[in-house]
């Protein structure tokens, strides 16, 4: 029997394709051949085959409509400035990670491995440790918000001085650890917000302490996004069909107090804010079962509040 690594398929039939779809829509985006080359880390004569349709391919992978999304919104991206080669890593790894699921790389690899016909064989996706996963799943999901926030307009007057963050917990998280977020927090220059860095796991005490009162409550709200106290953003909040709760910011275990703050309200509020007190800048939270779900909430009360 042939031994055959499924990364070998990928490397071989399925990068080959990829890279000549993405040529192509890069180039169909106005892009130079040696930018392109540049973006995909191959030579610009290699380029120059793909966008001529020289290279060849496997059709089962330029026919997937998942593969086809995800090239479109890959080249969006990146034409667009909009994403970066992590990006676009990230974007690839998890599709190579679909189409290995019974998909094209399943179908080729039992083609070159017929002792795999009919075995029903999930040895690529077999045994993912479920804990490695759902990290996974809010590491991304974190990075998604992030990128949110900073598309929004309004976004860097409500900055406070102190930077905002985005976090999201771990299903059965305990702590700060349990909770991923954007080290050294998300600020402001010159009207333009800037992300440090990928999100990590304990880089945020502040938003963690706020998730984590929160879930003590309301288990389903996972995420939360802290941005400038200002009263056109709780009047927002009102119009949209909101209540803010507003807590005592001079609270030596913040994390103490809004949990009791949420248990007295019965609910965890979708905005809860404080005026800050000597040495604390005035600060709001906004909460969702998401990191995405609050940053989306934050998009959707600026822009209440700018109208």
């Amino acid at each position: 029997m042939s031994l055959v690594l499924p990364s070998e398929l990928v490397v071989d039939r399925f990068l080959p394709t990829v890279r000549a779809m993405l040529a192509t829509r890069l180039a169909e985006r106005g892009m130079t051949q040696q930018e392109i080359a540049t973006k995909l880390g191959v030579t610009q004569a290699a380029v120059s085959k793909y966008v001529s349709g020289e290279s060849g391919g496997d059709d089962r992978f330029r026919d997937h409509p998942e593969t086809v999304a995800t090239v479109d919104r890959i080249a969006d991206g990146l034409a667009g400035g909009e994403m970066d080669g992590y990006d676009a890593l990230a974007e690839l790894l998890a599709l190579i990670r679909d189409l290995e699921d019974r998909g094209p790389i399943c179908e080729l690899h039992e083609e070159e491995m017929p002792a795999l016909r009919g075995l029903g064989c999930d040895l690529c996706v077999r045994g993912l440790d479920p804990d490695v996963r759902a990290e996974r799943d809010v590491l991304a999901n974190v990075r998604t918000a992030a990128r949110t926030l900073a598309s929004i307009p309004e976004m860097a007057a409500a900055v406070p001085n102190v930077g905002t963050n985005v976090g999201m917990a771990l299903p059965d998280a305990h702590d700060e650890t349990d909770v991923a977020a954007v080290p050294g927090r998300i600020y402001e220059i010159g009207r333009r917000i800037e992300i440090p860095a990928n999100p990590e796991f304990g880089a945020s005490k502040h938003v963690a302490t706020a998730i984590l009162a929160a879930r003590s409550v309301d288990p389903a709200v996972r995420g939360a996004v802290n941005v400038a106290t200002d009263d056109a953003l709780l009047e927002a909040a009102r119009a949209l069909g909101f209540d803010p709760l507003e807590f005592d910011a001079d609270y030596e275990d913040r994390g103490e107090h809004l949990r009791d703050r949420f248990a007295e309200r019965g609910s965890v509020p979708r905005v809860a804010y404080h005026r800050g007190a000597f040495g604390i800048e005035p600060i709001t939270y906004v909460f969702g079962e998401t990191a995405v779900d609050a940053a989306d909430l934050v998009s959707d009360l600026l822009a209440e509040a700018s109208a």
